[in-house]
């Protein structure tokens, strides 16, 4: 197993970034840069042993500080949506940004994906490791609180990529994090054909601005049921409300089991590789987003074309716009508490 580091580029204020490989005894390759803590490629075998990109990126450094759909980033303060960009801490309202049709988005117009963190290697117990440092002044983006995050990345022979968030808070704030790799299993022009089991009973409602109400619904009958392995292209299309307003998939999940235990919320297959990806986490939620907002075509990594629905997202998360339901789990850190929320994406062959 081994780690490499080499000079990625700069920021526009001339900040020095950097690119980390981690590869394992497999030939499974992750390499993530400190940069918005961005996951920018990730390859594992197929059911033949051929090692393939299972991600969607950027050829370089540049392609991730122009816009792109939050390819691979490490997404906070909040992670999703919040409605209006408000919420209120100890009878204090904040008021976020908007960046979003009128509400709150991945943390805001400079989210922790647009800052550049403090890097560290380890070699660990059957594994490499990538620990990433940041604090987040009180203020930023109108968050409350010195938030002292540190998420670790860690590559095992088990063909393994466990994130490891952790955080802690001089004052009273909201957290919610995440990250948004887009997978796409055999590089296909979409990812319809995808076979995808979530371990999640209920979701919570959407609104026409996709913003959650507060409902909590049964799957029970409805196209967003994939306790059975389901194609995505099955029903994307289907005659339904929740999908009419997301223009397809891009719900919340209640993963079912106890938050804070760690187990299996998703299982991707994909048919004609054989790849397979099996989702862990701590975290109460799960977003899985069918890629419904990229756009119809744009320039991806080695000269791809990537298309509408080339990708998928499986966030795990606490749920959208929690702090205004007093019903969801609760996202608030107080000073004292440490968050640490765990994730594993499982790479596999079958």
């Amino acid at each position: 197993m081994q780690i490499q580091k080499e000079f990625y580029g700069a920021t526009q204020s001339g900040t020095p970034v950097d690119l980390y490989t981690l590869t394992n005894d497999n030939g499974v390759e992750v390499k993530i840069t400190n940069y918005g803590g961005i996951i920018t490629s990730i390859k594992a075998p197929d059911r033949d042993g051929s090692i393939g990109e299972i991600t969607l990126g950027m050829d370089s450094l540049e392609g991730y500080l122009g816009p792109h759909p939050f390819f691979g980033a490490l997404v906070g303060r909040y992670g999703n949506r919040i409605r209006a960009g408000k919420f209120t801490l100890n009878g204090k309202e904040y008021q976020l940004a908007t960046n979003a049709n009128g509400h709150h988005l991945h943390g805001g117009n400079k989210g922790f994906d647009k800052v550049v963190w403090e890097a560290k290697t380890a070699s660990v117990e059957d594994g490499v490791s990538l620990t990433l440092n940041y604090v987040s002044k009180d203020g930023e983006e109108n968050y409350p609180g010195n938030l002292s995050v540190t998420v670790t990345y860690t590559l095992t022979n088990d063909d393994e990529l466990q994130i490891d968030y952790s955080a802690t808070t001089d004052q009273p704030t909201v957290l919610n994090l995440t990250n948004h790799t887009y997978f796409n299993l055999a590089q296909s022009e979409t990812i319809l054909d995808h076979v995808l089991m979530l371990e999640a009973d209920a979701f919570t409602v959407v609104d026409e601005d996709v913003i959650t109400t507060g409902e909590i619904r049964s799957v029970e009958g409805t196209p967003l049921d994939f306790r059975q392995p389901t194609r995505i292209g099955e029903r994307i299309e289907a005659d339904d409300e929740q999908l009419e307003f997301a223009g397809g998939y891009d719900h919340n999940w209640v993963v079912n089991g106890e938050p804070g235990e760690l187990r299996l919320a998703a299982r991707v297959t994909e048919p004609t590789t054989g790849r397979t990806l099996e989702v862990y986490t701590t975290q109460p939620g799960i977003q899985f987003y069918a890629g419904n907002m990229m756009p119809k075509e744009m320039a991806g990594r080695g000269g791809q074309t990537y298309k509408w629905r080339g990708g998928l997202c499986l966030e795990t998360q606490h749920f959208p716009d929690s702090p205004n339901h007093p019903n969801f789990p609760a996202t608030e850190l107080k000073p004292g508490e440490k968050y640490h929320e765990v994730t594993v994406f499982k790479f596999g062959a079958e």
